[in-house]
């Protein structure tokens, strides 16, 4: 219970919080007027050097800016601060000193802490240990109607949410048009409830088919009802934000390229012309690869050194025509190419010509042929775009290794010292310290126009999106990228953009830039540890609940939903079936079926890197065997079955394709939500080794597949997720 003055300072806070100066999207930093919005606060980081110690840079990174570089600002005592608003929770970060990231943050300051303020220590994944801060909740209430977290259509209808404090009501709900409609606790966790209702695009009760003025009503505290007449909202009845209509019903399948199918031999010594060897002369100093050269292999041969980036197989465009009618088999209705132009690698992030096919991999004619193949067929394609930093060959940085300042492209790059030697990131800024990364400047209005011509001239030329490479690297990014959708948009209304984002990040997703990210957030950091094992029930609600809480329910529904890329060792591996050429484990497999179930049952289109459905293995820490070609001669049936049987389920189901989620219970190994607007679906998981007993909801429940119908106390069998329809209400 809540005392009567409690009350009172509630209603204020309620009062004040709820209508002005609601949410903002933007971090304030150090120096800033700027406040922190009602549900962050503000933290600030402080390094302090030892007295001799020379300090020319210091910034700050962690999980709550998705490991961003944010510079921290030399104070008048020698110190470096930064402040920033934070959502309440745990966070990780480090402190990024003088261009080199502190090993372990416990003991990298002559053995004693780099942060003083540091409240603990988590393993940083690299053999060293990142800082922790905990940050304890606040007590507000969060509506923004220019987020689509709060406001968006979905589904082709109109949802609004608010977010309060846990434990404190008893119920809330939206007053417009004379009009009650109550709102429904959708999800919940530590720090927050999140309360939702959506209105039908049109209707004579609370139509949104056009501009409506609503508040909220909330009862709580011992029934105590607070209204707020004073204040309303108003939407106008444009939606800033629209869907891609064609992704939520998606599967999506990840190819790359050089590893997939070779499906022309002809072609495959092409690739050792363009590769970075040729350009890089920090390589034939043995500075590099320990001196080796790039070669071809064998489609089964040994893994090498070279393996990441230097060692081909030869897959082709040609090879993915070929098993385009496998792909839609599956049930693969978007392809996600990695980087199919004219690079310096096997895996394309290093572009010498973006307007260019790389001639390992085909023609120009080969692409138009493959992808007019995949459309035939239902499957829409989307290409990789690497805007943040070009490989050695890029004409441009090629120009400038020879005129140097006389060259008309020295301000396409950010040059140190002139003359240089190609591959030395001495020279030039690069991506991660790497010299065959030049990065590129695209602050220069020459770079931004080259590089949406080459989004437009592919959107142009077949493909149906693009995903983007380190966005969040990129200059001046959410200006460029705001750019670029505006121009993209305005050409190809329909055409798919993704953010390889890693974390929680709703800046990204506001209808301004892109229409996803790659939600490793959501397969990655917590469906993963939930089918492997090490997180609880518990724990797995409250990260779903933290996602979707995030994210706009168009933005969920259109989601690029992974758990492994090419940037990542094979979901098997992480699951504990085996590293590469190893016995798969059948646990592990039963793992991946409770994983990948879970992954196809959510809002957003669920994503498969090549190769996961028929049961491969492979290390990230093994030269990236997580790469290694897919052997066609072989596979698990079983699992195949299984992604086949996924995929067609969720055809024959609307509400799994529904953008609409509601969680249901948590307890130790269980988890359980509903699916679909009228929660027509409910979805069960146990990730313990035993079955375990669950308390079904009122009514007839079909079991999807066997057709078995239950009722009222059931037992779901050990790592399992079982999807239920209703039978009646």
């Amino acid at each position: 219970m809540v005392d009567g003055n409690m009350k009172r300072v509630i209603a204020v806070m309620l009062s004040v919080m709820l209508f002005t100066g609601i949410l903002t999207t933007t971090m304030g930093f150090a120096g800033s007027a700027q406040k922190c919005s009602p549900d962050k606060v503000e933290l600030t980081f402080r390094y302090v050097p030892d007295e001799n110690e020379k300090v020319t840079s210091v910034s700050l990174r962690g999980s709550f800016n998705n490991w961003d570089e944010w510079p921290m600002d030399l104070q008048p005592d020698g110190s470096w601060s930064i402040t920033v608003c934070v959502e309440p929770g745990e966070h990780l970060y480090k402190f990024f000193i003088n261009g080199e990231w502190p090993g372990n943050m416990a003991t990298a300051h002559n053995g004693n802490p780099v942060d003083r303020e540091a409240e603990g220590y988590a393993d940083d994944g690299f053999g060293g240990k990142n800082a922790i801060r905990i940050i304890a909740p606040k007590m507000c209430f969060v509506h923004n109607p220019d987020d689509p977290a709060y406001l968006c259509e979905s589904d082709g209808r109109l949802v609004i949410r608010l977010k309060t404090p846990p434990n404190q009501m008893i119920s809330v709900s939206l007053i417009s048009n004379g009009e009650n409609a109550p709102m429904e606790k959708q999800l919940w966790w530590d720090f927050g409830e999140m309360w939702r209702v959506s209105l039908p695009s049109s209707g004579p009760s609370l139509p949104s088919s056009g501009p409506i003025e609503y508040k909220f009503e909330l009862k709580g505290f011992d029934d105590q009802t607070i209204t707020f007449s004073e204040d309303t909202f108003i939407f106008d009845g444009n939606y800033q934000f629209e869907e891609v209509p064609w992704v939520g019903e998606g599967v999506i399948y990840q190819i790359f390229p050089d590893r997939f199918c070779n499906g022309d031999p002809g072609n495959d010594g092409l690739a050792l012309d363009t590769d970075e060897y040729n350009y890089n002369e920090f390589w034939t100093d043995e500075v590099l690869w320990g001196g080796k050269e790039p070669f071809f292999s064998p489609w089964d041969g040994s893994i090498s050194s070279l393996h990441c980036c230097h060692q081909y197989f030869g897959g082709d465009l040609e090879g993915i025509t070929e098993k385009i009618d496998y792909l839609s088999d599956l049930g693969v209705t978007i392809v996600y190419l990695n980087p199919i132009f004219d690079s310096g690698s096997a895996h394309g992030y290093d572009t010498h010509d973006y307007m260019k096919v790389s001639p390992k991999f085909g023609t120009e004619e080969d692409l138009k042929l493959m992808l007019d193949e995949a459309h035939d067929s239902g499957i829409r394609v989307i290409f990789d775009l690497v805007p943040n930093h070009t490989g050695l060959g890029f004409q441009p940085f090629q120009n400038v290794v020879e005129n140097g300042q006389k060259s008309e492209y020295w301000e396409w790059y950010f040059i140190n010292e002139y003359p240089f030697t190609p591959g030395d990131p001495d020279g030039y800024e690069c991506w991660w310290g790497v010299g065959s990364l030049p990065k590129l400047n695209t602050a220069n209005p020459e770079v931004k126009n080259y590089l949406f011509g080459v989004v437009d001239h592919w959107l142009e030329f077949g493909f149906d999106g693009c995903r983007v490479d380190v966005p969040n690297e990129v200059v001046d990014a959410h200006n460029f990228f705001a750019e670029m959708r505006d121009i993209v948009k305005e050409g190809h209304p329909d055409a798919y953009l993704v953010g390889e984002i890693w974390g929680l990040d709703g800046s990204w997703v506001q209808g301004d830039q892109f229409d996803s990210l790659m939600n490793y957030a959501l397969g990655k950091e917590a469906l993963l540890p939930y089918a492997n094992g090490s997180a609880s029930g518990e724990e797995t609600f409250k990260k779903l609940a933290k996602y979707f809480s995030t994210y706009g329910e168009n933005v969920a529904g259109m989601g690029f939903s992974l758990v492994s890329s090419h940037d990542t060792g094979r979901i098997l591996t992480d699951l504990g079936g085996g590293n590469f050429n190893d016995r798969i484990s059948k646990i592990a497999i039963m793992r991946l079926k409770l994983l990948s179930t879970l992954l196809y049952s959510m809002p957003g289109a669920p994503v498969t890197f090549q190769g996961d459905e028929r049961g491969i293995l492979g290390e990230k820490e093994h030269y990236d065997a997580h790469r290694y070609p897919i052997q066609w001669n072989s596979a698990n049936k079983d699992l195949l079955a299984h992604y086949k049987k996924l995929a067609e389920t969720r055809q024959e189901i609307s509400a799994l394709t529904s953008n609409a989620i509601f969680l249901y219970t948590a307890n130790d190994n269980l988890i359980s939500f509903f699916r679909g607007e009228e929660k027509d679906v409910l979805v069960v998981a146990n990730n313990g080794l035993s079955s375990a007993e669950f308390d079904l909801p009122d009514g007839l429940w079909k079991v999807v597949g066997s057709g078995e119908v239950l009722e009222n106390t059931i037992k779901i069998p050990p790592l399992r997720a079982v999807v239920f329809e209703r039978m009646n209400r």
